[in-house]
């Protein structure tokens, strides 16, 4: 049962276009598995088409169209190359039953890196916006993440296990924010360890200094 959710700027940013590569992809990984948030955003979709539509024609130039053709055009030469050889998808190896979401299909991820005892992490590259930082984190039972807070926004889906930072529990399928207004700590149930995959705007803000430095050395 999912008790987390994105709030209603998140979805209606993505619903705009308006959200970095990022962001975009951990929402679709959250969609992916809650109903409840499809038709929401169903519901957002829709009443942009609405408002799009009642909006007065505008005036476009003599030569717009003839512009958008040679533009086209551009795009797809009269005789196209041959299509490449689809590349394989290349993420960590997962725990017997658990499945990468569906939104990281063509989204290379480095294998498990050692980032501290009990603690492994694997960077996401995004094809289409290389510069986001997403990230899967895997977690030892009963281990936590030092002190923090972050300079824009972090988003987090959890995949697998369950954590608490001091505010609630997050368990498969929840989403979570967070941004500077508050420091946590998130530290995994000793039932097991915990997967997510988080997309960092900005810094993380560790308070202790081998956390900074552990942080920069991520990326994060």
């Amino acid at each position: 049962m999912i008790n987390h959710h994105p709030d209603e700027g998140l979805l209606l940013a993505l619903a705009a276009g308006r959200l970095g590569g990022g962001h975009a992809l951990l929402l679709a990984s959250h969609l992916e598995g809650c109903a409840h948030c499809r038709q929401r955003l169903a519901v957002m979709e829709s009443i942009g088409g609405v408002l799009l539509d009642e909006q007065p024609p505008a005036a476009m130039s003599p030569l717009a169209l003839e512009k958008t053709m040679a533009a086209i055009d551009a795009i797809h030469p009269a005789e196209p190359a041959e299509a490449p050889e689809p590349v394989p998808d290349r993420h960590p190896p997962l725990p017997p039953g658990m499945a990468w979401p569906r939104a990281l299909h063509g989204c290379p991820a480095t294998g498990w890196r050692w980032l501290a005892p009990g603690m492994r992490w694997s960077r996401v590259t995004l094809p289409f916006d290389p510069a986001a930082k997403v990230f899967l984190l895997r977690i030892g039972a009963g281990r936590e993440l030092p002190v923090h807070s972050h300079s824009d926004s972090e988003l987090t889906q959890v995949l697998h296990g369950a954590f608490h930072d001091g505010r609630s529990r997050f368990a498969p399928g929840d989403f979570d924010e967070a941004d500077g207004s508050f420091h946590h700590v998130p530290r995994v149930e000793a039932g097991g360890e915990c997967i997510c995959l988080a997309s960092v705007e900005g810094r993380m803000l560790f308070q202790g200094r081998v956390a900074r430095v552990m942080g920069a050395l991520v990326g994060m």
